[in-house]
């Protein structure tokens, strides 16, 4: 496998993956290549091109030295200088893959946010009030990542002379779907918060998280109360949406949200409305996602590599 083929494969699966259906991607692609067609050559030319084909900015090749086939790579959830001396160190590393955005695909992380009013309208939200609650949390998110020196892990990757690449929605809607997927298997078994609880503790990710003390906990709510319509709303789409959505959550039925992470406003937010929240775990959760990208490439017989917080568990 080369870097680009390993890039394309991953986005492949998180188009498949994709929470809002494969063919809601497919169309908002056509659409995007209809209006690049329609633009003047001056429009184009500052036109990023890579989301023809991908629609995940958070997510790219950020140096690669050409089409050298990969036999062994570094894989993290943060990437950073320390963890590119490492590789540049060993001396045997190919490619190295981060999960959480660096360079271009930090600065325009929070393109990917529009993914998250599309999923809740799913779950019954009605899209033009997703739609108007999220946008000013993306216009904060935009403004929040502007001063970050985005190009600095790059750099050094490039001077180093090592491939780098970002996965991060991708991955999250991995371990999104996965997460749906095991829920619709238990069917209507689950019936309290502490079951929830309980039956996420059972996938390999979060019982590793577990013994590090830092597997799923209850946010909001208590183990006894009843679960009402579940909802795996705070997985993908960039970042923590806007904190008012849960009084709408709470007005169109749902009765529990598992996330990631939550901070403390939105916790707050949450039970004043009366959702249960279950955080699976972060780290932990972002594993489960790179998990099964991994899996696709140590199928074609890439040695992997992982630090910085990847719990690797291997379903092959």
């Amino acid at each position: 496998m080369t870097t680009q083929g390993i890039y394309q494969s991953a986005i492949a699966q998180g188009i498949k993956a994709d929470l809002r259906g494969e063919d809601y991607v497919r169309r908002h692609l056509a659409k995007s290549l209809k209006k690049y067609e329609e633009m003047s050559e001056k429009e184009k030319k500052s036109f990023d091109n890579e989301s023809l084909e991908n629609p995940y900015s958070d997510s790219r090749v950020l140096c690669t030295s050409g089409d050298k086939v990969i036999k062994k790579i570094i894989a993290g959830i943060d990437i950073e200088g320390s963890e590119l001396l490492y590789a540049k160190q060993r001396g045997d590393i190919d490619l190295v893959i981060a999960h959480h955005p660096e360079g271009e695909a930090l600065a325009d992380l929070s393109t990917v946010m529009h993914l998250q009013a599309q999923v809740l309208a799913q779950y019954g939200v009605p899209i033009n009030i997703a739609e108007s609650l999220i946008q000013p949390r993306i216009s904060e998110v935009t403004r929040g990542v502007s001063p970050i020196n985005h190009q600095r892990s790059v750099d050094l990757a490039r001077l180093l002379g090592l491939d780098f690449m970002c996965l991060h929605t991708p991955a999250d809607n991995l371990s999104a779907q996965f997460i749906i997927n095991a829920l619709a298997q238990e069917g209507d078994k689950l019936e309290t918060v502490g079951e929830l609880v309980d039956f996420l503790k059972t996938i390999p990710e979060y019982a590793a998280a577990e013994a590090l003390k830092a597997g799923p906990k209850i946010f909001a709510g208590a183990p006894e109360r009843s679960l009402g319509k579940v909802v795996v709303t705070e997985f993908t789409g960039g970042t923590s949406g806007s904190k008012d959505i849960y009084e709408k959550m709470a007005q169109y039925g749902i009765g529990t949200v598992i996330g990631m992470h939550m901070g403390e406003e939105h916790r707050k937010e949450a039970e004043k409305y009366h959702i249960n929240v279950i955080i699976a775990g972060h780290m932990s959760s972002d594993s489960l996602g790179m998990n099964l990208i991994l899996d696709e490439i140590e199928k074609q017989g890439v040695e992997i590599i992982t630090l910085s917080g990847l719990i690797r568990i291997k379903r092959f």
